[in-house]
């Protein structure tokens, strides 16, 4: 619509039209003052919604039996016996009168030192030794699902699609794992065990167990070689395998070009030929030289020829990759241990490029709980059991040691004592033992110096005599830290109700209400926030749902529990030194007569935590923390219906419904004021019209007039 301004009457109809309008918008403005209302109190609701939300969880920590069963231990000689308690233990005195022996770990050194740099490849360092073997260490893993086992006689097998298995039978050399867990490798189907798996000729693994969903079964298997690639950048000038030394097979390198243009491929292949001893060569001489001891491959300038532009031509894009197929040396050995968790076995392989520092990791990584460990002063080596404790008490299972470490990497590269020629010199083994104590009169022993009983840890320090006299060891109700825990809860739930109290006890400004637009901009900022703050106050004042939980709280703490283990002179919150305050204006705040409190947590400490944290099938069954939970969860129930929260969509809380019948009303009534704006335009301007034909007609007759 033509809107036209005053030009013919000279009035400022923007002025007249914006005017009358103003008067015509006085409804919208209540509309969005409404709406403005009802944001504020679906906020304030949400926020005591969160506060409750939050003691709640203060009530779940607080229900943890550590809160009121919290202990205090002493020894009368912590230097030969100490003790920490758990909530889980009882009052209780032991006396122990005597150790004979603390528990230790085997350990097993080695014969001699050893002649070499535990930082250099082991190979090349101990080649006439070790037992090392011609194949590629590769790995591969399967995911078990429910149907991947083949079942057969009770045995289940798993087939990991191996290929191009060593042509020596080394099945034997193998590690298989599944979830984390060593097997022990075997051939012979008789031999299949809880604790062995069985490699047929084909690598397909037989077990005699069938393995839940998700289950990872890896092995570490022997190739007859493998393949391995790299890519190649105009500035490549070096490849390092990663396995060594290396058996080159089929003494080449191939190298597969491909060059893609406008969406087209152009794939090329170049084969370099590697000589014995170890020169690689293209048609036109040599490009490089492969160090077999390391593995490393180091191009010549003349590999140039071969590499991507370094300055690509336009609109070609160049992907260069070289394979290698190669086998590698390797050896390997067992550990097997004896633990708390029964037997553990680890097959160690090693690459001939790996380091001594590099087997050592292996084995202290490993689950069998042993440590390796090489003294570079004197070259020696010693494998210790992690834990103490005697675990192989049968002498006739490798003389009754917790360790076994077998093949002859151990023996001819470690230069450990070889068990299966006999048991290992005094001189090197410390053999493992268990603590042996008499405690109450009773003579037993541990494979730990620190062992649990009822809750209460003991930690044996060192070996006396019954002639030294016992050592008495207590655990007593720590009642300090009780009453703190309980006056921490107090604190936490007067500092809530204060909150609510304090929100529904809001003066109610009426005359305040939200402000307009128009209105803000003739404020300053401070002000604005001056009156917004009274405009907000009071939307909560003597709210139902609030003032409900605050009654229902206040109840749970009045009401005697109801149990079968708690004392009648306790049942009461009011009976320990709790109770509410008289002031009534604080809304039933809770207040403490701590001399009361730490007596009777000090009398009867069971009945006080039965008192808050018994449970049941009616309300005075229930103890005051369950009671709370309830009446809390009921009243945050109440408040999501009327607010809803952050994830609530408006049509699932009352407010929210509010808000959508505002919004309607206020596009409703936006509309309508479009309508009235352009009937004042409309009038407005065929005034103007009819002025501007008058002004015409009038200039006409004068011009006539004068013309006469």
């Amino acid at each position: 619509m033509v809107r036209i301004g005053g030009l013919a009457s000279g009035m400022d109809i923007d002025q007249l039209v914006g005017d009358l309008m103003k008067a015509e918008r006085l409804p919208l403005n209540k509309l969005m003052q409404r709406k403005q209302i009802l944001e504020w109190q679906r906020d304030d609701y949400r926020s005591m919604n969160t506060l409750l939300l939050n003691f709640r969880s203060e009530l779940t920590q607080m229900k943890l039996s550590s809160n009121f069963r919290a202990r205090t231990t002493s020894s009368t000689d912590d230097s030969r016996v100490s003790i920490t308690a758990s909530s889980a233990a009882n009052q209780t005195s032991n006396s122990i009168s005597k150790v004979t022996q603390l528990a230790k770990g085997e350990t097993q050194l080695n014969l001699n030192p050893l002649a070499l740099d535990a930082a250099g490849g082991l190979y090349t360092q101990t080649a006439g030794t070790g037992d090392w073997k011609t194949g590629a260490i590769v790995s591969k893993s399967l995911t078990v699902q429910d149907n991947t086992a083949v079942a057969s006689g009770g045995n289940f097998e798993y087939d990991l699609s191996l290929t191009n298995l060593n042509a020596t039978d080394h099945r034997l050399d193998w590690s298989v794992k599944v979830n984390g867990t060593s097997y022990k490798v075997t051939t012979d189907p008789a031999k299949l065990s809880d604790n062995t798996v069985l490699v047929g000729t084909d690598g397909k693994l037989t077990f005699n167990k069938k393995f839940a969903a998700n289950s990872v079964i890896k092995v570490d298997y022997i190739a007859q070689d493998k393949t391995v690639s790299t890519s190649l950048s105009s500035t490549t000038s070096t490849w390092k395998l990663a396995d060594g030394p290396v058996v080159a097979t089929g003494s080449q390198l191939k190298l597969t070009k491909n060059v893609t243009e406008g969406g087209v491929d152009t794939t090329t292949e170049v084969f370099l030929d590697i000589d014995i001893n170890g020169n690689i060569t293209d048609s036109t001489g040599t490009v490089g030289t492969l160090d077999k001891a390391t593995g490393l491959i180091t191009f010549t300038p003349a590999m140039g020829n071969h590499l991507p532009p370094t300055t690509p031509e336009a609109g070609k894009t160049y992907s260069y990759k070289l394979e290698m197929s190669y086998s590698h040396q390797y050896t390997n050995f067992q550990l097997d241990t004896h633990t708390s968790k029964g037997a553990k076995h680890e097959n160690i392989l090693i690459s001939g490029g790996e380091s001594l520092n590099s087997v050592i990791v292996k084995v202290n990584s490993s689950n069998v709980g042993a440590s390796l460990f090489y003294d570079s002063q004197t070259k020696r080596m010693s494998l210790s059991r992690t834990e103490t404790g005697d675990f192989n008490t049968d002498a006739a299972n490798n003389f009754g040691y917790e360790m076994v470490a077998s093949g002859k990497f151990v023996t001819d590269v470690l230069n450990f004592h070889d068990i299966s020629t006999g048991s290992i010199p005094a001189a090197n083994i410390t053999q493992a033992q268990n603590a042996m104590f008499t405690i109450n009169g009773l003579d037993t022993e541990r494979t730990s110096n620190s062992f649990e009983m009822d809750g209460v840890t003991f930690t044996l320090k060192k070996i006396f005599a019954e002639s030294e006299g016992a050592v008495s060891v207590n655990v007593n109700n720590d009642a300090g830290k009780v009453v703190e825990n309980i006056k921490e809860f107090v604190k936490k739930y007067n500092e809530m109700i204060d909150k609510i109290q304090k929100k529904t006890g809001e003066e109610r400004y009426r005359d305040y209400t939200p402000l307009t637009d128009e209105q803000r901009e003739g404020l300053s900022d401070k002000q604005q926030e001056q009156w917004e703050e009274k405009a907000r106050s009071g939307l909560l004042r003597k709210d139902s749902a609030l003032s409900s939980v605050l009654s229902k709280m206040r109840l749970d703490f009045y009401a005697p529990v109801s149990n079968d283990t708690i004392s009648s002179a306790y049942d009461q919150l009011s009976e320990i030194g709790i109770k509410t305050s008289a002031n009534y204006l604080e809304g039933g705040k809770l207040v403490i007569n701590e001399a009361e409190l730490i007596k009777a947590v000090e009398a009867d400490p069971k009945s006080i935590e039965t008192l808050f944290n018994a449970s049941g099938d009616t309300n005075d069954q229930k103890g005051i923390l369950d009671r709370l939970y309830d009446s809390i969860s009921d009243s945050m129930d109440r408040l999501k219906a009327k607010a809803g929260n952050s994830f609530s969509t408006r049509k699932q809380f009352t407010l929210g419904r509010e808000l959508d019948n505002v919004d309607s009303g206020i596009d409703r009534f936006g509309r309508r004021l479009q309508q009235v704006e352009d009937r004042y335009w409309r009038q407005f301007t065929a005034m103007e019209k009819a002025i501007q034909r008058s002004n015409e007609q009038s200039s006409f007759l004068m011009q006539q007039f004068s013309g006469a």
